[in-house]
């Protein structure tokens, strides 16, 4: 079809414009203009005119798949830059956070309720022959720690929070602030409130926490919250997947 309107275009132009000039001439030499003329003139003029239509319909036509298809590949690039999750199929396992994910929402929520005191500049990771897993640590002061077992997906498996101090003293201070953090921390949307509500149903506002046997623990979103005290000295807040 494109050498057919090529055609028609060519010669049709050909043709309109032989004619046109022998009318100029006739009109110069003053003779009167032949209807014969004036109708092959205007018939040339159309046949150019279809001609010239087609040729441009069938172009606009064979590239408007590579425009569709540019637009769709942009339109797909845009989408995995939001989300380059998607185009791996990412499925983190354990608490559904990398390393990285933990250590920005944990300083994002220091940060947004101004918790003075904690922050996590680097995580230290140590690898472990034991299935793949991994471990990292993060030390805030001389009285407390942060421990975490990571999978082979370089996932966050479990967090522990471990904390000394004489526990025939009300837990409070940092200790209970690093506790709320981390709750935040895997519960994005949650309030600080919300956050209290979790250390409030583990019985740690209810009562002072000093006897050596204390275990109090909720589940909220999949995830086991526990607080501890192992012996005289030593709390552990962890964070797991309940079972």
């Amino acid at each position: 079809m494109q050498y057919l309107f090529t055609t028609l275009f060519i010669l049709g132009f050909i043709a309109f414009s032989g004619f046109l000039i022998l009318m100029i001439l006739s009109i110069r030499k003053g003779n009167r203009l032949p209807i014969r003329y004036i109708f092959l003139t205007t018939a040339c003029f159309a046949i150019a005119s279809i001609g010239l239509y087609g040729m441009l319909n069938l172009s606009s036509n064979s590239t408007q798949p590579e425009i569709d298809q540019a637009l769709e590949h942009e339109s797909s690039n845009a989408t995995t830059e939001k989300n380059p999750a998607t185009s791996t199929q990412i499925k983190l396992s354990g608490l559904h956070m990398t390393t990285d994910e933990l250590k920005n929402k944990f300083n994002g929520a220091v940060g947004k309720y101004r918790l003075n005191g904690l922050s996590i500049t680097r995580l230290d990771m140590k690898d472990s022959s034991e299935q793949g897993t991994g471990t990292f640590e993060y030390v805030f002061n001389d009285e407390l720690r942060l421990v975490g077992v990571v999978n082979a997906d370089e996932s966050v498996q479990e967090i522990r929070l471990y904390g000394t101090g004489d526990t025939r003293k009300p837990t409070g201070g940092i200790f209970l602030t690093a506790i709320a953090t981390l709750i935040l921390t895997t519960n994005s949307e949650y309030s600080y409130n919300d956050a209290q509500d979790v250390i409030q149903d583990m019985g740690l506002l209810d009562r002072d926490v000093n006897q050596s046997d204390f275990d109090g623990a909720t589940i909220r979103n999949g995830l086991e919250y526990r607080f501890s005290v192992q012996v005289h000295d030593h709390s552990t807040f962890e964070i797991t997947v309940a079972k």
